[in-house]
């Protein structure tokens, strides 16, 4: 079955930061396969999008920290592939679904140190076991991080731990994937203004003052700045790009 276009998968595209991957990803001319947990009418809208401006999508519904669906979830990947892509191949899965978690060291429960874990480590983990016999040689994983590995802020152990865990999985990744040519890198955002978290940064005017005299170029990010880098990660312009972390902060606390 001949595939035209490129195919990318991003994990929680139905809104902030995914949107923005999403959307500078089709302006790329590649076709895009969005997951949703809850926002279907967002996921929606951002295939619409992406098919006015010329590219193909679709939106499916995946809850990233339920390993157990994961087998279903494949299996409806690829009729989409096969109905809407006329594919039966990915080139790029992007795993940028994601929650927020800010509780100190002393009062993270289990439960949200295994909702964390789920989430944002083991889902990845074998979402990404899962379509590697769907993504074709030569394409390409791109991870989502945080600046929060590099910069310890209290109250996010658990889950910066957790995105710790997917950098060092990410070089893993690039090395045992190399002999198929797939490339596999780590974006690493600073601080954005989305609503992730409950918005706790958009709606917080004393943080972002903070963020913005800790951030060399003077703001906060926003959406629009992090889309643009995955995007170019999942080009032929980054073929050379291979096992690293970009961190895409402005410039905080350098």
């Amino acid at each position: 079955m001949e595939q035209k276009n490129k195919i990318a998968l991003v994990t929680g595209g139905s809104r902030g930061l995914g949107k923005d991957m999403a959307l500078r990803l089709a302006e790329k001319g590649i076709d895009v396969i969005l997951t949703y947990n809850n926002q279907v009418q967002d996921a929606e809208g951002v295939a619409g999008q992406i098919r006015q401006g010329g590219q193909k999508a679709a939106s499916l519904r995946l809850n990233t920290g339920d390993l157990k669906s994961f087998g279903a979830f494949t299996t409806q990947l690829q009729d989409v592939l096969h109905t809407t892509f006329h594919a039966t191949h990915l080139d790029y899965l992007v795993n940028n679904a994601g929650i927020a978690g800010y509780t100190p060291i002393a009062d993270v429960s289990e439960e949200q140190f295994d909702e964390l874990l789920n989430v944002h480590f083991k889902g990845v983990y074998f979402l990404t076991q899962k379509m590697l016999p769907l993504i074709n040689d030569g394409g390409g994983i791109v991870n989502i991080s945080s600046g929060l590995t590099r910069v310890s802020v209290p109250g996010s152990s658990a889950y910066a731990s957790m995105k710790g865990a997917i950098e060092v999985f990410t070089r893993y990744l690039a090395r045992e994937l190399g002999a198929r040519s797939i490339r596999a890198n780590t974006i690493a955002p600073g601080a954005i203004m989305t609503d992730f978290g409950g918005g706790h940064l958009r709606n917080d005017e004393q943080l972002k003052k903070v963020v913005s005299n800790m951030t060399a170029l003077g703001r906060p990010g926003v959406a629009e700045d992090i889309g643009s880098v995955v995007a170019f990660l999942c080009t032929e312009e980054a073929r050379w790009v291979n096992g690293q972390r970009i961190e895409v902060s402005g410039g905080m606390q350098l």
